[in-house]
């Protein structure tokens, strides 16, 4: 395949004629692309995703669709975000190496990405439902978020530099616009693509018809919008983490985009708290045990990334902001103003959380946490303690001042009856 052949979706049966010629695959692979087993496995909401299997290994191709699989050709998509969850994906790799998979092969014009297979990795999310643990996943994560955060902004970046990729991922415009709609406008008003689960409409009442909560929401999306402090995952959540029982990786940044700090580890955040509260309809005997083992791996999350903000403050603060010249050259500490700018990535994180938590239960495109409890009549009440725990995060954000009272307004939630 050449760069000069249209764009075509692939199929398990075409794609080994089509990809034949890339040198890299076929040695990671196999050579002859008729000794491959090739599997289509996408279940995400966008994208074409494939197994390749071979006598020498395996490997991922992934290839964007020219509209919204979810919904089909009425929603019309741009392959250019394969473009940019390339460059995502590239970025990552150098400022948190071995938290992406490797990636192989980029083919613009195919909107394709070939890229290291993750085995025996299984997505989070349904490692959490089932009530499995992942050790070192808050470091993890926590690194992560740090690590791409810090290193992607003017706290380490050459402003050239930074301000160019600013204009780079300023292109990648009708993804960002699905989070713009999806999370932080449709919860809050008749959308045209919502559902919920029957039950909720007094919790849904109560959100619609609070003023200061749509507003502190829509005051989250003009910090969304208008915010380029660092490179984004842009879709962080556990559907776009990878785990072995020991080792995690991120996948699936083609929702990448220049915001706040603290928009990636809120919306992890939110879908550990999804899990956290849709897991009596999951769990039997151990329920007590998993949850609290949610709530550590929370608080163990903002303990990392704090920890790993501040080793980069004191040793990677080489960008234009907070400079050595104005703090440590004169003598003076900067860490007083570290811990302003940390106390202020916490309240946009906790903002952002409880945005997600409202979107996932009320918007388009649901998270498997509440939506695999079968019985609606359990999954409602679930649903009904992480809307209003949602609430809360919004509208008092500025108030919960520690993840520890994050976890503890949590377990406070988890002890109502809403509905």
């Amino acid at each position: 395949m050449t760069a000069k052949d249209a764009y075509e979706p692939l199929t398990a049966e075409t794609l080994g004629a089509r990809l034949a010629g890339i040198d890299l695959l076929a040695g990671k692979v196999g050579p002859d692309p008729t000794q491959w087993d090739v599997q289509e496995v996408g279940d995400g909401n966008l994208n074409l995703v494939f197994i390749v299997k071979g006598p020498q290994g395996a490997a991922i191709v992934k290839q964007a669709l020219p509209y919204v699989r979810l919904v089909g050709d009425s929603w019309p998509l741009p392959l250019y975000r394969a473009f940019y969850e390339y460059h995502a994906l590239t970025r990552e790799a150098a400022r948190d190496p071995g938290a992406v998979p490797e990636v192989w092969h980029f083919d613009e014009t195919q909107a394709l990405v070939v890229m290291e297979f993750l085995s025996p990795h299984r997505i989070l999310r349904q490692k959490l439902i089932a009530g499995e643990r992942v050790d070192g996943l808050a470091e993890r994560l926590g690194l992560f978020c740090a690590r791409t955060g810090f290193r992607g902004s003017e706290l380490s970046m050459k402003s050239a530099d930074k301000k160019a990729d600013v204009g780079l991922f300023s292109g990648n415009v009708e993804i960002p616009a699905i989070t713009e709609g999806l999370v932080f406008t449709d919860p809050y008003f008749e959308a045209e693509l919502n559902n919920h689960t029957p039950g909720l409409d007094p919790v849904i009442k109560i959100l619609r018809d609070d003023p200061a909560l749509k507003a502190r929401a829509q005051r989250m999306l003009l910090k969304f919008s208008a915010n380029t402090e660092t490179l984004l995952h842009g879709d962080l959540h556990s559907g776009s983490v990878m785990a072995t029982e020991d080792d995690v990786r991120v996948i699936d940044p083609e929702f990448a985009q220049y915001g706040p700090l603290g928009f990636d580890i809120g919306m992890l955040t939110a879908n550990y708290l999804m899990a956290y509260f849709s897991q009596p309809g999951h769990r039997g005997d151990d329920l007590a045990a998993y949850q609290d083992w949610l709530l550590e791996v929370i608080e163990g999350t903002f303990a990392a990334y704090e920890a790993e903000f501040t080793r980069l403050w004191d040793n990677e603060r080489t960008g234009m902001l907070y400079p050595a010249a104005l703090f440590e050259d004169q003598g003076h500490s900067s860490a007083a103003a570290r811990t302003e700018l940390l106390a202020e990535i916490w309240q946009d994180a906790v903002s952002i959380c409880g945005i997600e938590m409202h979107r996932r239960c009320l918007s388009l495109a649901h998270n498997a946490d509440f939506e695999e409890i079968a019985d609606p009549a359990i999954r409602a009440p679930l649903e009904a303690r992480n809307l209003m725990m949602g609430r809360d995060l919004i509208l008092n954000a500025a108030k919960i001042d520690s993840p520890r009272a994050l976890t503890d307004l949590a377990r406070q939630h988890n002890g109502k009856d809403v509905l």
